[in-house]
């Protein structure tokens, strides 16, 4: 599951082993130096070192093999010796029309030019590693992370436990509510500490790519393969392969589709894409939305049910080979819909805890309006509010939803703004912020 919430001295933190030698990158030497040569092939001339970087490799006792075999066989050759004595990382390499044509041989199978990838085995063995167990959040550390939002005492009792599960969480109710705005408290919450993850994987002779500079965020000042002088000279402190972020908190809403969940090949490049649950791995999934998918949302939900009971998943290569992965992700599920439309009590059964986000009462709605008041430095009142809620709610009999403050208080700063007036709860303001704000459905 997510890393627990024991202090971080009773833990190992895992940081990937150093490579000192071809053997233990898990790769042959002949992909490697393919590797290397489609890399020459799309960038042109590169030193040693740049070499290097671009495969996440250590020069010395790694690259410099890779090179010293590539030579031999006259696939690459020497452009520029190196001047000032930095020894042979500095070397400016080109490929030859050999090692052209061997590259073009290797871009037939796969375009793919990057980091170098790890076996899936290595993965697989890591990510449970880094899967730390039972998480253990208290009510004083709940309320201390939702402290940002007015919620019932109903809902405190039911979040804690359904975070300590690890497992799936299932949020619906009206929208408006916070349904969005508490999973992404439970995520600053749990998600705090750091892991490692590969720019690639290798599976079979494929390469499926991992790392996603959208959904994974980088650690500040974390060494990594742009080290310019440093270890990936002269040997690094850990497999550069490996990228070091914070652990992941990925959205999916209304775009997402069954073969979202699955190994995307693009048939042009010639390399896979890791679907969203194997990039959240060691995080949190949010499906966001759900139910207003262009897939059925049985189908959707039926693909969860392996991963979910045994907390491994099943990916299928386009050569119809099927892999296992571990599913190591809290899985939140949240909608707008009623549960009856959307699931059986079947599936409901397999998730483990339902949570309804309902509409505010009065009092919570009140607490929520002199607190956005406040932060948008709008003069509240409550002669104002019971004005507001007369007139426009209770009237009207319209449902009370707890985004409405900050959209409302958004309506008077920008009427306030028109009219060259202080932002107020006044009748005048209230009326023209709630006549443009409600629509009639």
């Amino acid at each position: 599951m997510i890393a627990s919430q024991a202090p971080s001295n009773q833990r190992k933190t895992f940081i990937p082993p150093p490579i000192t030698k071809i053997e233990e990158t898990g790769l042959s030497a002949l992909w490697l130096q393919d590797l290397a040569l489609k890399t020459l092939y799309f960038q042109g001339y590169l030193t040693g070192y740049e070499i290097a970087e671009a495969i996440a490799l250590p020069f010395t006792a790694v690259v410099d093999k890779i090179l010293e075999a590539l030579k031999r066989e006259k696939l690459v050759e020497v452009k520029a010796t190196s001047i000032g004595g930095l020894g042979e990382g500095s070397y400016q390499y080109g490929i030859t029309h050999a090692g052209m044509s061997r590259a073009r041989e290797a871009l037939d199978r796969s375009q793919y030019a990057g980091p170098a990838p790890v076996p899936l085995d290595v993965y697989n063995k890591t990510i449970l590693r880094q899967s730390q167990g039972q998480l253990h959040i208290t009510r004083r550390l709940l309320r201390q992370s939702l402290s940002g939002l007015i919620l019932s005492e109903q809902v405190y009792n039911q979040v804690g436990p359904a975070v300590n599960s690890g497992s799936s969480i299932f949020i619906y109710g009206p929208p408006g509510n916070g349904k969005t705005s508490i999973a992404r408290a439970i995520g600053k919450m749990i998600l705090k500490e750091s892991m490692y993850i590969p720019y690639a994987l290798y599976i079979e002779g494929q390469v499926v790519k991992l790392y996603d500079s959208v959904n994974h965020e980088l650690v500040p000042h974390s060494d990594t393969t742009k080290s310019g002088t440093g270890s990936l000279r002269t040997g690094s402190r850990r497999d550069p392969r490996w990228v070091h972020i914070q652990r992941p908190f990925i959205v999916v809403g209304g775009e997402l589709t069954l073969s979202d969940l699955d190994l995307v090949f693009n048939p042009i490049s010639k390399f896979y894409e890791a679907p969203f649950q194997v990039k959240s791995a060691g995080g949190i999934l949010l499906i966001d939305d759900f139910g207003r998918q262009q897939v059925q949302p049985r189908d959707l939900l039926n693909r969860w049910i392996v991963p979910l009971e045994n907390r491994v998943d099943y990916l299928t290569l386009h050569t119809g080979r099927k892999i296992e992965v571990p599913f190591s992700v809290l899985v939140v599920f949240s909608t707008n819909l009623p549960p009856k439309d959307l699931v059986d009590e079947a599936f409901l059964r397999r998730l483990r805890h339902k949570i309804e986000i309902g509409d505010p009462s009065y009092e919570d709605y009140r607490k929520i309006f002199q607190r956005v008041a406040k932060a948008k430095n709008v003069t509240y009142s409550d002669k104002g509010l019971a004005y507001l809620l007369q007139e426009w709610y209770i009237k009207p009999g319209r449902s009370l939803r707890a985004s409405h403050p900050r959209d409302i208080c958004d309506q008077i700063i920008d009427i306030s703004l028109f009219l060259n007036c202080e932002p107020v709860m006044s009748k005048e303001l209230l009326n023209r912020a709630a006549l443009a704000y409600f629509v009639e459905l």
